[in-house]
């Protein structure tokens, strides 16, 4: 993967765009923590550019539901440089969601919501059950337990793409929950950032419906993942 383009973009065409986000993003973490990496430079890396690797991984105007949205990553760098995406941000907590309503309001972006729910209730809501070509997550929980909350949302021939570290071990662990939630491990793209931190895409195709018990709340998916 080659993230020199990407950088350039980031400080080039839409300079402009990204530091009117990072001063948002900074301006509300003094009242919310949501990030502790408030370095400009490791902003832009660690955040910004990471964020905006998967691009290719998203095709042209497709819906995507994010999980646990926080700071908005990557849902706002993406959108950023990617106009035609459309989001739906799910944020469980009150507080983030202020900050992120506040983001797509300043930096108007459109076709972007903000959804105020946990994820294995708001995965049992036919409004939003299997009605997303994309879900996505970015440093939300293990590859099993974060596949049972962003599986049910997507629409079978979707994609679940999951933003991780360096993570083969989690890898394989979740190839059963995969299956059992009706989806298909397709894709492992492994890249560096620019100081070196080892990143990872996994991009799960659905490939039929997920049974109607998932996601099983009470805590269960993180308590008792699928293994």
């Amino acid at each position: 993967m080659n993230l020199q383009s990407y950088e350039e973009i980031i400080n080039g065409e839409l300079k402009e765009r990204f530091e009117a986000f990072k001063n948002i993003l900074l301006d509300y973490n003094n009242r919310f923590n949501l990030t502790a990496i408030t370095d400009e430079k490791d902003i832009y890396m660690k955040h910004f550019l990471d964020c905006v690797a998967g691009d290719m991984f998203f095709d042209e105007s497709v819906s995507v539901v994010e999980i646990g949205s926080g700071g908005g990553f990557p849902s706002v760098p993406l959108k950023l440089l990617r106009g035609d995406l459309k989001f739906t941000l799910v944020e469980s907590t009150g507080k983030k969601c202020e900050y992120l309503k506040a983001v797509v309001d300043k930096l108007q972006l459109d076709c972007v919501q903000v959804v105020n729910a946990r994820a294995e209730e708001l995965g049992k809501d036919k409004k939003y059950r299997e009605k997303f070509d994309v879900c996505t997550a970015r440093a939300v929980a293990r590859l099993n337990t974060l596949a049972e909350y962003c599986l049910p949302f997507v629409k079978v021939g979707g994609l679940f793409i999951a933003y991780k570290g360096n993570c083969p071990e989690e890898i394989e662990e979740a190839k059963k929950a995969f299956e059992v939630l009706g989806g298909e491990l397709r894709h492992v793209e492994k890249y560096e950032l620019p100081n070196g931190e080892s990143r990872t895409l996994v991009v799960v195709k659905k490939i039929k419906h997920t049974p109607e018990k998932y996601p099983r709340g009470q805590g269960k998916e993180r308590k008792s993942p699928i293994i």
